[in-house]
C-alpha cells in the first residue's frame, strides 16, 4: 500500500501533449465519431450558456400604457352602463377563447363537455345575478339623478 500514491505525480505539459498526440495517432474505429460528438456537445453547452446569459438581461424599452380618460363629472348611470357593456364584451371574448380551447381539447382527447355544461350553468347564474344587481344600481342612480335635477 505504500507504493501506491493517493495523488498522481505532477505531469509536465510536454509529456501530457505527447500523450494526447499518441492517443490521436492510434487507430481506433470509434475515435473520430466520439471526438465529433464530444465537440458538438461542448458547443451546445457553451451556446446554451451564451443564450441564457443574454436572455432577459438587455434593458427593454419603456412600455407605454394608455389609460382611458373619463369625464370627471360623468354620472353613476353612465358608469354602470359602461360596466354592463364591459361585462358583455368580456363574455364574448371568453366564449371565443373557450371554443378555441375546446378544439384543442378535442384534438388531444380531453373530455370537456360535462365540465363545460356545469360551468356554463354556473356562469349564466352568476351573470344573471350580476346583471340584476347592476340593473338595480342603475335604477337607483337614475332616480338619484332625477331627484338632483329640477
Amino acid at each position: 500500500m505504500d507504493d501506491m500514491a493517493i495523488f498522481p505525480r505532477p505531469v509536465s505539459p510536454k509529456r501530457a501533449a505527447n500523450d494526447l498526440w499518441g492517443y490521436f495517432r492510434e487507430s481506433r474505429p470509434h475515435k473520430w465519431p466520439l471526438l465529433g460528438l464530444s465537440a458538438a456537445i461542448t458547443y451546445v453547452i457553451i451556446w446554451a450558456f451564451i443564450v441564457d446569459g443574454n436572455t432577459n438581461t438587455m434593458p427593454t424599452r419603456n412600455k407605454i400604457i394608455y389609460v382611458k380618460s373619463w369625464d370627471a363629472n360623468r354620472s353613476d348611470a353612465a358608469v354602470i352602463l359602461q360596466q354592463k357593456m364591459d361585462i358583455a364584451r368580456y363574455e364574448v371574448a371568453l366564449s371565443r377563447s373557450q371554443k378555441d380551447m375546446q378544439k384543442v381539447a378535442d384534438m388531444v382527447g380531453i373530455e370537456w363537455r360535462e365540465d363545460a355544461a356545469r360551468n356554463s350553468a354556473k356562469r349564466k347564474e352568476a351573470l344573471t345575478r350580476i346583471n340584476a344587481m347592476l340593473d338595480e344600481r342603475l335604477a337607483k342612480a337614475k332616480q338619484a339623478e332625477g331627484a338632483q335635477q329640477p
